[in-house]
């Protein structure tokens, strides 16, 4: 039993250590979606079946998504990301409009600004930017999961699933899609079951 729980920790402890010297030290380099570390990630993150290091390799894809090429524009993404996480949505999405001006290629632009139209209730703006993000990223799991949610707002079960399950196949250990995931399927079947009566 000790080995084996010593052996899992130190395969932990390994993937850890690649990650961040993958991830270069903080502020050192300014990646996006085209990292190529980023496969790499993805590639753990697929099969993965240890939940925490699943948390670091998100994580870790995070901090290289909200790197963008453009130095300059890391203000802009921090304080637009302050504005929104302050509630100031109005200032949020002015930055936010900034950067997708100033860097049309870079996803997590699309991303935050369509999460910024997501809680002003925009949906359609909201999923205009997620599709750009999706274009540039496909394995984007943020913004399928903002799609999945604004669906299920929508009152629309199936394409709310089809965006979950999307989801799942790039991160398995995605909690939240996983309770969506079994939440819309129970909806799906209820419903289907309502029909044969």
């Amino acid at each position: 039993m000790r080995p084996l729980r010593h052996w899992v920790i130190a395969g932990l402890l390994a993937v850890l250590l690649a990650v961040f010297l993958m991830s270069g030290p903080p502020g050192s380099a300014h990646a996006d979606q085209e990292d190529g570390r980023l496969d790499i990630l993805f590639g753990r993150l697929a099969v993965t079946a240890d939940a925490a290091e699943a948390r670091s390799l998100e994580a870790a894809i995070w901090r290289i998504w909200l790197e963008p090429r453009d130095a300059k524009l890391e203000s802009v993404m921090a304080r637009g990301i302050a504005a929104m996480n302050g509630g100031r949505l109005g200032a949020a999405l002015a930055f936010f409009d900034r950067v997708t001006r100033e860097a049309p290629g870079f996803a997590e632009g699309w991303n935050k600004r369509a999460t910024v139209h997501y809680l002003m209730k925009d949906f359609d703006a909201s999923v205009r930017d997620i599709a750009r993000t999706l274009e540039l990223e496909p394995r984007h799991f943020g913004a399928l999961s903002g799609l999945g949610l604004i669906n299920m707002a929508l009152e629309r079960p199936a394409a709310a699933l089809r965006a979950f399950e999307q989801v799942l196949m790039i991160h398995p250990n995605a909690a939240g899609a996983r309770a969506h995931v079994k939440r819309l399927r129970d909806i799906l079947e209820g419903d289907l079951r309502g029909d044969e009566t």
